[in-house]
């Protein structure tokens, strides 16, 4: 079995008992304040290592070309905006539905493809937007609405979150492959560190200029915050090394295995019950994202 599907595997699942994590953290905590336990904990977890590869076992610093803090500084913030996004909509929608909202990334951007390289589709890969599309109609519906849909902000949150992890997910890629001859490891822990503590300065300058109470509760909440942290960044190093290895959609269409965990986690830790239609949503969705990947090309 090639590395990076255990990788994904394992980037998965991680991902999963993260955004639980933070759902529960949402409680005690803003949406933003949510979203920075994931960074702020993980950055000295990322420049421990580092240090560790780097004077601990001798292996020389990379010397990063121009484009790596490029791609590294759009990845860092689009993967802010998409978790900021992804942990406000746990509000909105259960957990299941909300996850599922999200994983129309690899079919967003096969559509961007087509607009603006003019990639042509194949039936098989036409068919598979059109199942995921129809599963998010029926996720989005709201509960006794008769059959009648009305997109809701539910709907446009969850997309545009799919999309800014789209750009993060491309973005990271590009930051760890352009360190060139470095190891799997060290390329991917570089990227990390970085990129962790961009995210880290970003999100508590935010607090602390618009909610500052916020920091203070961050820290307070070391005992939950940190495990999403430690958790966070096993999953992070976990989707880097995969994204490395491989190109990110096909990385993506293994990590929909996600749904499967996400829908244990919502009837067994949050006690969300989850409708036939949602059900049904959840796994067009998941199959459509899987077939746009498999077959689309």
């Amino acid at each position: 079995m090639d590395l990076w599907i255990p990788m994904t595997l394992a980037a998965a699942f991680c991902q999963n008992v993260r955004s639980a994590l933070q759902k529960q953290l949402k409680t005690s905590l803003s949406t933003w304040g949510a979203t920075a336990s994931r960074f702020v904990y993980a950055a000295p977890l990322a420049i421990g290592l580092l240090a560790a590869l780097t004077f601990g076992r001798g292996q020389p610093l990379p010397a990063p070309p121009g484009a790596f803090f490029a791609y590294a500084i759009v990845g860092g913030t689009s993967q802010v905006a998409a978790t900021g996004l992804l942990i406000h909509l746990f509000s909105r929608a259960n957990f299941a539905a909300a996850t599922a909202f999200t994983k129309t990334e690899p079919i967003q951007a096969a559509l961007v493809g087509i607009v603006l390289l003019g990639d042509a589709l194949t039936l098989p890969a036409l068919l598979a937007i059109l199942t995921s599309i129809f599963g998010i109609i029926l996720i989005s519906l709201p509960k006794g609405a008769g059959g009648r849909w009305t997109p809701d902000g539910s709907l446009w949150i969850g997309l545009l979150s799919g999309a800014c992890f789209a750009v993060s997910s491309v973005s990271l890629r590009g930051a760890s492959l352009s360190l060139g001859e470095a190891s799997l490891l060290l390329s991917t822990t570089t990227t990390l560190a970085f990129a962790t503590l961009v995210q880290s300065a970003m999100l508590l300058t935010w607090l602390g200029v618009r909610e500052r109470g916020q920091v203070r509760k961050l820290f307070r909440a070391w005992h939950n915050a940190g495990w999403v942290g430690v958790i966070g960044f096993i999953g992070s190093m976990a989707w880097v090394m995969a994204f490395t290895l491989k190109d990110a959609a096909s990385v993506k269409s293994v990590g929909q295995v996600e749904i499967l965990f996400t829908l244990a986690a919502s009837h067994l830790v949050f006690r969300e019950r989850i409708t036939p239609r949602e059900l049904a949503g959840i796994l067009l969705v998941a199959s459509g994202v899987i077939g746009i990947v498999l077959l689309g090309g």
